[in-house]
This record gives structure tokens, C-alpha cells and sequence, in this order.
């Protein structure tokens, strides 16, 4: 036999210089830098100008510290909105925002004062202020930074920020709003307050932690009733807050709740030093409490002989009055207590009875001002008593701040006092509950009563349209779409249940509430003097609120003499609720429209941003500021543990972008169902980046076998039917890419885009066609259809991979197009509309999958090298209609198929010999390492053509 001929340079192998290995981190920056430098943003607007529009605007994050995971998360979510929406040919600008006031920023400053050991009561507020618009300055930048490097598309250089002055007149002028339609109030009630930073707190700004607390029983002596038999027993109360007795005024019963009047049987004081003042004493239980009561107190239950009277129902209570434990220090102790009637007592612990302080409770406040009891303001802003409170004031060490933890111990001044005074049944540090603390300080918080300015909600005639706020805001939570449609639910039960907004926070980084008030406390409404202090601080910014431009407010029509300015400043979500008004409507970013599209945060802004939005917009212009609301869950650590710096289980989105790639953190953003609480972890990164490989790899296939293509599909009619079905398949993938889109199924694009490209593509037609890809003649009007379809779904896969690989989606297209501008100018694409029978097509990839593990079993103990040396049978009637045995051969990649009655698939090795070039095993070859009838037309043509 002759020698034979070697035809590795006559096969048309893909030739690309689009690398396997992507080396992101090293290539991203490089791309970044060519879009700034290109002004992609601004190219893009003007693309896009006079188009649909698709508004998302940009909830504020905080400009005080470092991109962390859940800002990752949150801003490849809405970057995935925006060019999503691009790509479907809307104009979709995104100006991206900062919230720069408040609590966060003060306390970072503070902070540093205190490092310095710097007070802050020593300084200037301009100076502190102008620290704190320095600090958030900085982080802005930062941060601005660190979302540029996620490949985000955004006006980065003209953001939004809270502390602009335009921003501030605007939210002044949409305070003033509030205050000329009579729509603020400033009343007492209990709010969420924390003693470290001295200011009330939204419910956005407080988190729940597990505490160990300590639980009291405390008897007030009952000194008058209507039924004789109650006078002198005790009615026990119990609670998990000592510190709030010394603000005691009334006492609350269940009118629904059964009482029982009871000794304690003489057997359980014997011995026990601590009960002895109780024998022969009567107290007041709720009946089904009784048990443990005596428990908590160290004594065993026996109903045979404990209860001496029992009281159907806590209506015989009214009408009691019980004195204060301290009441031998005289005045306000001296005044007896009420025996009130309180739907909100229940029996699920404690004692059936509820001291009531006004001072330090919802409950507590309402039912005692339905009585006629007014607040006393014992409690001071750090938490201590005033120095004049009879009981615990004035002495530093024993008013110590009332959250103290050995401030409430059972030796502690409290209970000390009420033990001498022998009042005190019981008293254990081991209540374990679940307690609110400031999201900042992590300090605990409590409810304190103090003067604050109010929107209320049930006022009629609040909004536009006539309404209360909790009117219009409900129904408008009906209108709006929400995504996932549970957050419906959420923020409707939040704002259902809500009271009256709490809009003054005592600090001084904000903007101020810009209010004159009279002596008798109403205020000033003239739209004149309103629009000179909005000017005011269109031009200085909040330092132009200041006593000395009092006059200068007022005109000549208004005698300063006559007002105060108020010093308390705005809650931050009031400002961060009118971001819509100077960002969508002010004019200063053109290409935005109000209302919003779309507001996209975490779960959590249903009582923070989407609330304090929806709230300021339905009370000024009778309508949400958005259509539609998507909430995001939170960012777990791999285990499902919740992230901590503490526990070390926190993952920082910049080592991911340092090691990985930003593509790869932004595939991990959409991969996860982020309608719930998901999971980070090397692990799954790995997971992630095997993925991405995938789709890296489809791209440089179809790089490297369009290689030199020209668009020559030849005759329309020859088209294989195999071609057909996969422009069938990319037509159906268009649609379902289209739908996730339109309800940001982002997670469902993923898979669906990943499992095209793995499943259809290079598991199936891929594989198939490779032979006619390499071994073809360039005439052939196979390969040439194959090519053709290739490069549709090159077009159309990279604009759909654009928004979410937005480095690799450029690479791979400037690959392709080096002089073809950025891939994000394109749009979505137009792919062909065919059809094909796919019940047909899926019973035969069930047999080739069939026959693909038939013949896996002779690949692994080497009878056969490869699918092309298989001679397979298969099942006559698993065989769909119209395919011919070598149609069969083509798809299975096999020497040769052959049909039986049999219903299984049996292979052999084929006794053809191979062709030297495409190594099929074939009839049409004489001996091995011969050439096929195909392959040897095909190195003919080149050989006369060389």
C-alpha cells in the first residue's frame, strides 16, 4: 500500500483569536476605559432620543462606606432593567442616586470626633455639617467607582445626590406643600428612639435582635373599687421592661380576660424569706396565668385550694384605682392609678394585667390620653431620667441610661427600690425575646414620648382627590404591579397598619423642617415666605436656615417677634421619598419623565423608600410615583447564614471582581432567584464560572466557524431541515427571552439562554455539523446553510447576551466587527420566524440520546474509539417519519443505522473502512486511510485550485 497522504491541512477547521481563557479581570478595565473614553452612555441617548420611553428610577443607597454584596446585587439587577429595555429599542437613560443626610453620615462622623476625643456639641453645626457633606462626598465618589467597575450603565457624571442644594429646595418646597394644605401636625406621641444617638428613628432604621431580658412581678395595691372584696389585694403587672415603672400612671385589664382573687397557699411561704410578706395577702391573676405566675415566684399551683374569688370577664375591675409602689415619695407617685379597660391585653404571658406609661408605649399612650392621662416626659434624649424625676433622678449613677442592662437587673436600682418598698414578687434576668435595635449604633432603642412633627393618615381631605393618605396610598398599592406579587400583600399590611408619619428627627445633618410656629404652636402658611427660604437654600444649601435670616424670611408682613424656627430636621426617608419629584419632574435630567416605570430595591424599602415614595407622592400629586415595584431578597452566605464581619462569613464584591471577573458576579446576580434570600459561596462561584465558560465557548465556536463567512446560504429552498429546527428553537428561545423581560424573570433568561447554548447548540446541532463544517467543500450548500445559520445566532446571541455579560458581549463583538462600534448600540434582533414539528424533532433526540449511551459502554473498554465507528440499530418504531437511515447516521454521528422490530438499541464497530480525512467509516472507502466519495471531490477541487 502506498503511503498514505496526510489531510489535516484540506479540513476547514474554525480559526478565531477570541481566546478560551477570558481573563477577565485583566481585559474589563481595559473595556471600561474605551466606553468612558467613547462617551458610550451619551451615545446611546442619542440613539435612542424620541424613543418609548422605560424610566427605573434609582433608589438611594447611603454614601458611607464601600460596595458591599447586596449592592452588587441590587445594581446588576437594575442595570439588567435598563439595558434590557435598551435592547428592546427603548430610550431607558438611568441617572443613579445617593441618599447623603442623616443618622448614617452624622454617625460616621461622630465617630470620628470621638476617636479624636472631640465633642460634637463643641462645634459649629455649619462646620459639622460641612464634615458630614465632605464625608458623603468621599463615599460617593468611591462608590461611584466601584459601580463603574460592574460595567453598569448609568450617568455617572451627573448623579443624583440628597445634599445638592437644588435637592434640598426641592424637598423644602415639597415639605412646604405638606404645610400649606394644613397637612402637618405637631403632636406627642411615643416613637422608636435611640438613647446612643439621641433622635427618634423610622421603623426603615431599626433591626431586630434575640436579647436576654430581665422579667418582673410587680403588685400595686388596689385602694378603692366598687366590689368591696378587691380593696387591698394586689393586682400583679409583669413586664420585661423595669425601667418604665417609674413612668407608670394607669394599669390595663382584658374586659374579655378572667380574673381570679388568690393567696399563696401557706405551705409555698414557708421556708422562702422572700414571700413572706404575702401570706395572708390577696392578688389579682388572670385565671389562665395563675400557674405560671406562681412558677415564675418559686411556688406549685393547686386549684383545690387557691383561688378564693373568680371574676367572670374584666368588667368587675372598672372603676378600681391601685396605688404606685414608690407612692410614699409623694407627688406624682401619690396620685392612684386606674384600672383601665384594654382590648390589647392578652393571655399569652406575663400576669393578664398591663402597667400602662404613656411615656414608653403605643398601647400605653392611647388608652391613657382616651382617659384623659397626659405624657410626662421623664425620660430625657440620652436616655436618663430628668434631674428632677422624684424616683431616680438627679443622682447620675442611679439614672443611668434606662437601657442599661444592670439599670433593669434584679439588683439593680429598680428592682432594689421595688423590693424595699416590698413590692416585688419576682424578678429573673432570663427572658429571651426578640428587641429593636438602631441598624447604626446596634444599640438598643426604646419608645419615648416627645413633641414631633406628624403627617397624619386618616385626616380627610390629605391628598388630592379628597382622601385620607392611608386612602389613597392603599389604593394605589392596588393599582401599582408588584414583582413578586407578594410584596402586594406586604406593603399593603405595612401601610394598613401603619400610624401617622413621624417627620422630625433632633439632629443636625438634614434638611431642616422649615416651619415658623407661633406661641400657641400652629404655623405659618404663606406660600411668599415659603418660596423665599426654598430659594434661600436653592442658592447656600441647608446652612441658609439659620435664626439670623428670621426676618429676612418673614418680610415686612410677619413679626419675628411672633415666630420660632424650628430646629428639628427631616426624617431621611421623607427626602429620599421626593427624590421622584427633583429627578424625574425638576428638569435637570431632560430625558426622565414622571412617574417611574419601575422602583427596584430590597424587600426591606416596603416600610422604607417604596413606603416614604408612595406616602409623598400620594398626599402631593394623588398618585404612586411608580407603575411597578420589584423586591429583591438577601444576599445569604453559602451555608444560608446570614453575612457578619463578626462570624467572617462576608463576601466582598470587589475580591470577586479581582478574581473572577465582573461578568462573573453580574451571571451569579441574574443565575439566582432573587425574589427570595440566595446564597454566595466559592463554591457556587465556581458553579458560576463553569457556566460562563459554556457560554464563552459557544461564542468562540461560532467566532471560529464563521471565520471568512461572507452570508452565501444559496438556494432558500435546500435549507436542511435540521437548520429549520434550530431557527424553530431560536425563535421560541426569542419569545421566552422576551417574556422574562417583561416580568424580570431574570434567573429564567439565564437558564434559558445557557440551556440553548448547551443543550440545542453544542450538544446537538453543533456536534452534528461539525463534520460538514470541516470536511464540506466551500460550495457546499450544506455547509454553507449551517454557516448561515450560524451567523444568525451569532447576532442573536450576542445581544442577548449583552446585558448580562457586558464585557464578554463586547469582546466577542468587536472580535468579530473590530471597527463595528460597541455591541450595547444594537438592538434586540430580528431572528426568522419558522416553525418546525418539535413533538417530531423531540422523539429524535430521544433516540440519538438512546443510542449515545448504547455505544458509551464500547467507547469505555476501547471495541470503538469514537460514535463514528458504531454501527447502530435502533427500534423501527421509535424512528420518527421523513428521516432516511443515513439522515439517522448524520444525526447520530455513526457509521451506519439500521432499523429493527427489536426494542432495543444494539452497536457494533462497523467493518467499513475510514476515511482518511472526515474518519467516517463508510462503504464508499476501499481501505483505510482512503478518501470518501465527498472528501475526495472536495481535496480534488483544492488540489486543481492550489
Amino acid at each position: 500500500m502506498s503511503e498514505q497522504r496526510d489531510y489535516k491541512d484540506t479540513v476547514f477547521l474554525p480559526k478565531t483569536d477570541f481566546p478560551m481563557k477570558a481573563g477577565l479581570p485583566q481585559k474589563e478595565p481595559g473595556i471600561l476605559a474605551r466606553w468612558q473614553e467613547q462617551g458610550l452612555y451619551e451615545e446611546l441617548r442619542r440613539e435612542r432620543k424620541g424613543r418609548e420611553k422605560f424610566i427605573l428610577h434609582d433608589g438611594p443607597p447611603y454614601a458611607n462606606g464601600d460596595m458591599h454584596i447586596g449592592h452588587a446585587l441590587n445594581r446588576i439587577l437594575k442595570d439588567m432593567v435598563v439595558r434590557s429595555q435598551t435592547l428592546l429599542g427603548k430610550d431607558a437613560p438611568f441617572v443613579p442616586g445617593w441618599d447623603c443626610h442623616g443618622l448614617p453620615i452624622e454617625w460616621k462622623v461622630e465617630e470620628q470626633y470621638r476617636k479624636k476625643k472631640r465633642d460634637k456639641k463643641e462645634v459649629p453645626p455649619a462646620e459639622f455639617r460641612a464634615e458630614c457633606r465632605e464625608y458623603a462626598a468621599k463615599w460617593v465618589d468611591v462608590q461611584r467607582e466601584q459601580l463603574k467597575r460592574l460595567g453598569l450603565m448609568a450617568d455617572f457624571d451627573n448623579p443624583y445626590l440628597t445634599m445638592q442644594f437644588e435637592s434640598e429646595a426641592t424637598i423644602v418646597a415639597e415639605l412646604m406643600k405638606f404645610a400649606e394644605a394644613g397637612n402637618l401636625y405637631r403632636g406627642s406621641k411615643p416613637v422608636m428612639w435611640s438613647p446612643v444617638e439621641e433622635t427618634a428613628l423610622a421603623e426603615a432604621e431599626v433591626e431586630y435582635e434575640d436579647i436576654t431580658s430581665t422579667q418582673i412581678d410587680v403588685a400595686f395595691e388596689i385602694v378603692e373599687s366598687p366590689i368591696e372584696e378587691l380593696v387591698g389585694a394586689h393586682a400583679v403587672i409583669w413586664t420585661t421592661t423595669p425601667w418604665t415603672i417609674p413612668v407608670n400612671q394607669a394599669l390595663a385589664y382584658g374586659p374579655d380576660v378572667d380574673y381570679s382573687l388568690f393567696e399563696i397557699k401557706t405551705g409555698e411561704i414557708d421556708g422562702k424569706p422572700e414571700l413572706e410578706r404575702w401570706r395572708g395577702r390577696q392578688l389579682l391573676v388572670a385565671t389562665e396565668l395563675v400557674p405560671s405566675f406562681l412558677k415564675r415566684i418559686g411556688c406549685e399551683f393547686d386549684n383545690s385550694d387557691t383561688v378564693q374569688t373568680y371574676f367572670k370577664g374584666g368588667a368587675s375591675l372598672a372603676g378600681a384605682l391601685a396605688r404606685h409602689p414608690m407612692h410614699h415619695l409623694g407627688g406624682f407617685y401619690a396620685q392612684p392609678r386606674p384600672l383601665l379597660a384594654g382590648d390589647f391585653v392578652t393571655t399569652d404571658s406575663g400576669t393578664g394585667l398591663v402597667h400602662m406609661s404613656p411615656d414608653h408605649g403605643e398601647d400605653d399612650f392611647l388608652l391613657c390620653r382616651e382617659h384623659g392621662i397626659e405624657p410626662q416626659f421623664a425620660v430625657m434624649g440620652d436616655g436618663r431620667y430628668r434631674d428632677d424625676w422624684p424616683w431616680l433622678g438627679g443622682d447620675d449613677e442611679r439614672r443611668r441610661a434606662v437601657i442599661n442592662k444592670q439599670f433593669n437587673a434584679p439588683d439593680g436600682p429598680i428592682c432594689s427600690d421595688l423590693r424595699e418598698a416590698g413590692a416585688l414578687l419576682s424578678a429573673s434576668d432570663d427572658y429571651q425575646h426578640s428587641y429593636p435595635h438602631s441598624w447604626r449604633s446596634k444599640a438598643k432603642i426604646i419608645y419615648r414620648c416627645t413633641p414631633q412633627w406628624f403627617v397624619p393618615m386618616d385626616k380627610d381631605g390629605t391628598t388630592p382627590d379628597g382622601k385620607t393618605l392611608r386612602e389613597t396610598a392603599v389604593s394605589e398599592i392596588e393599582r401599582v404591579k408588584f414583582y413578586p406579587e407578594k410584596g402586594r400583600r406586604r406593603i399593603g399590611s405595612m401601610v394598613e397598619g401603619r400610624p401617622d408619619w413621624v417627620l422630625s428627627r433632633q439632629r443636625a445633618w438634614g434638611v431642616p423642617i422649615t416651619l415658623f410656629v407661633r406661641k400657641d404652636g400652629s404655623y405659618l402658611q404663606d406660600p411668599a415666605v415659603n418660596a423665599r427660604v426654598v430659594e434661600a437654600i436653592r442658592q447656600e444649601g441647608v446652612d441658609a436656615w439659620v435664626e439670623g435670616r428670621k426676618a429676612e424670611f418673614l418680610g415686612a408682613d410677619h413679626d419675628p417677634n411672633e415666630f420660632e424656627m424650628v430646629t428639628d430636621i427631616l426624617d431621611v426617608w421623607f427626602d429620599s421619598g421626593c427624590t421622584h419629584a427633583f429627578t424625574l419632574e425638576s428638569g435637570r435630567w431632560p430625558d426622565q419623565r414622571w412617574p417611574a416605570d419601575l422602583y427596584l430595591e430590597g424587600s426591606d424599602q416596603h416600610r422604607g423608600w417604596f413606603q416614604s415614595s408612595l406616602l409623598e407622592s400620594s398626599a402631593t400629586r394623588g398618585r404612586a410615583p411608580y407603575d411597578a415595584v420589584l423586591t429583591h431578597g438577601f444576599t445569604m452566605a453559602s451555608d444560608g447564614k446570614k453575612m457578619s464581619k463578626s462570624l467572617g462569613n462576608t463576601i466582598d464584591p470587589l475580591k470577586i471582581m479581582e478574581q473572577y471577573g465582573a461578568d462573573i458576579i453580574r451571571l451569579w446576580a441574574l443565575s439566582v432567584d432573587y425574589t427570595e434570600d440566595h446564597r454566595i459561596g466559592d463554591e457556587i462561584l465556581k458553579g458560576v464560572g463553569d457556566q460562563y465558560r459554556r457560554l464563552r465557548n459557544t461564542f468562540r465556536y461560532l467566532l471560529g466557524a464563521l471565520d471568512g463567512f461572507v452570508g452565501d446560504m444559496g438556494d432558500p429552498g435546500e435549507i436542511p431541515e435540521l437548520e429549520v429546527y434550530i431557527l424553530a428553537l431560536l425563535a421560541e428561545l426569542d419569545g421566552k427571552l422576551r417574556a422574562a423581560i417583561e416580568t424580570y424573570d431574570f434567573d429564567a433568561y439565564i437558564r434559558s439562554l445557557v440551556d440553548f447554548c448547551n443543550e440545542d447548540l453544542s450538544a446537538f446541532f453543533f456536534d452534528i455539523r461539525k463534520d460538514a463544517l470541516y470536511c464540506d467543500g466551500p460550495d457546499s450548500t450544506r455547509r454553507n446553510a449551517y454557516r448561515t445559520v450560524l451567523d444568525i445566532l451569532f447576532h442573536a446571541l450576542v445581544r442577548y447576551a449583552a446585558p448580562v455579560l457586558v464585557f464578554t458581549a463586547e469582546e466577542v463583538w468587536t472580535t468579530r466587527y473590530p471597527d463595528g462600534g460597541s455591541v450595547h448600540l444594537l438592538e434586540w434582533p430580528q431572528v426568522p420566524g419558522v416553525t418546525a414539528d418539535g413533538a417530531r424533532w423531540a422523539k429524535l433526540r430521544d433516540l440519538r440520546e438512546r443510542v449515545t449511551e448504547a455505544i458509551e459502554p464500547l467507547r469505555r473498554d476501547k471495541t470503538i474509539r469514537s460514535s463514528n465507528e458504531a454501527a447502530v440499530t435502533v427500534p423501527a418504531a421509535a424512528v420518527p417519519e421523513g428521516f432516511s437511515d443515513a439522515d439517522l447516521a448524520e444525526l447520530f454521528i455513526t457509521a451506519s443505522v439500521t432499523r429493527s422490530d427489536s426494542d432495543e438499541v444494539t452497536v457494533t464497530r462497523s467493518p467499513e473502512a475510514k476515511c482518511g480525512r472526515c474518519w467516517r467509516l463508510l462503504p464508499s472507502v476501499p481501505e483505510d486511510g482512503a478518501l470518501c466519495d465527498r472528501c475526495e471531490s472536495v481535496v480534488a477541487d483544492m488540489d486543481a485550485a492550489a
